[in-house]
């Protein structure tokens, strides 16, 4: 699946010589956490995030801008004084897969999505990311997610698969993952089934091991700089 398909389209931006408060409530009006920063021919020139508006102006004046003496002094910051400049961009044919691997690498939360010239395209972020997946993997649609630990050889994903269909249990997806063991794979069949009891206690018998899904994806989650 590509990008183009995923990101969000209809982007939140803002201008270099914007003020810092500006930037900030466009952030809180939009719950968003982040702002490409675009020039006059819609080339990104860099972005701006909740974390650097947190890290360059102090908790108090953001919460009490209103008030006359904090908000003089909030006005004079402009955007590209905090802005990370030349960000990491990305293309609308880029996979989902890419991005993620990027994201995982880069540790950042979003990438701007730009055409040829560098015009903003749109906006790739993590929630972008994890909508994409649900939908690649089918579970939007009632049932469970299953994790499966197997050695990493050849059959035994087929020896998983089979060990469902025998118990007429349909599923929409299945997903092999690397483990920290690089002898190993998670596998992630996504079941058409609230019962799994049984196909658990099955594919012990068959000397799998069976893992947490929520566990082991939080422990892939990278660690953001911003």
């Amino acid at each position: 699946m590509f990008v183009s398909k995923s990101m969000t389209k209809k982007v939140i931006t803002i201008d270099p010589e914007a003020g810092v408060l500006e930037a900030q409530d466009l952030m809180t009006q939009h719950r968003i956490r982040h702002l490409p920063v675009i020039d006059a021919d819609s080339k990104v020139i860099g972005i701006i995030t909740d974390r650097d508006i947190r890290s360059a102006v102090p908790y108090e004046l953001i919460k009490h801008h209103d008030r006359h003496n904090e908000s003089e002094k909030l006005a004079t910051i402009r955007v590209k004084e905090i802005m990370t400049a030349d960000p990491i961009v990305i293309s609308s044919f880029y996979t989902i897969q890419d991005a993620l691997l990027l994201i995982q690498r880069e540790k950042v939360g979003a990438f701007p999505v730009v055409d040829e010239e560098g015009k903003l395209k749109g906006i790739l972020s993590v929630r972008d990311l994890l909508r994409a997946f649900i939908n690649v993997l089918g579970i939007g649609q009632p049932g469970t997610l299953l994790g499966v630990l197997s050695e990493n050889k050849m059959g035994n994903t087929k020896k998983i698969v089979d060990a469902i269909t025998e118990e007429n249990i349909s599923f929409g997806s299945i997903l092999v993952a690397r483990y920290g063991d690089k002898e190993k794979r998670a596998v992630f069949p996504y079941l058409f089934t609230n019962t799994v009891g049984p196909i658990k206690r099955k594919l012990e018998q068959l000397g799998f091991e069976i893992l947490d899904p929520a566990k082991w994806y939080l422990d892939q989650l990278p660690t953001h700089k911003d």
